[in-house]
């Protein structure tokens, strides 16, 4: 398959897979005489490992270590599940960062709701963020 067919059946554009290739999450590929990449039907069954990964949230590193137990011959779900589990209370903690921060704006637009843009001087910038 040239890297075409790999991209036209994976969705990967052709300079992610090339990106991929040279940060060590594919596999070097053989080449044809002329040069051209060719590729098997594992590149694309890791191509969208990858993808399902990264909408899992995974970093490429993270991704990379998933790989990295799986071409050691190691089955790598354990390790998942406890990056997933990472993953998922990182969430939960940015949720309640979100939220503290949504309260905080929603105060800010309530108090700039009774001042006066008159009473902002140059001093100040905007009286909106430096008065509670």
């Amino acid at each position: 398959m040239l890297i075409g067919e790999v991209s036209a059946a994976t969705g990967v554009d052709n300079q992610t897979i090339r990106f991929y290739e040279r940060q060590g999450l594919l596999p070097a590929p053989d080449r044809t005489a002329n040069g051209y990449r060719t590729y098997d039907s594992a590149t694309v069954d890791r191509l969208r490992f990858i993808r399902a990964a990264q909408s899992a949230g995974l970093a490429l590193t993270e991704i990379a270590q998933v790989l990295n137990l799986r071409d050691a011959g190691q089955t790598p779900c354990t390790h998942v599940s406890l990056v997933l589990e990472q993953k998922l209370a990182e969430v939960r903690t940015r949720q309640q960062e979100l939220a503290i921060l949504a309260r905080e704006l929603e105060e800010l637009i309530e108090t700039s709701r009774t001042l006066d843009p008159a009473d902002c001087g140059p001093a100040e910038i905007c009286h909106i963020l430096t008065t509670k």
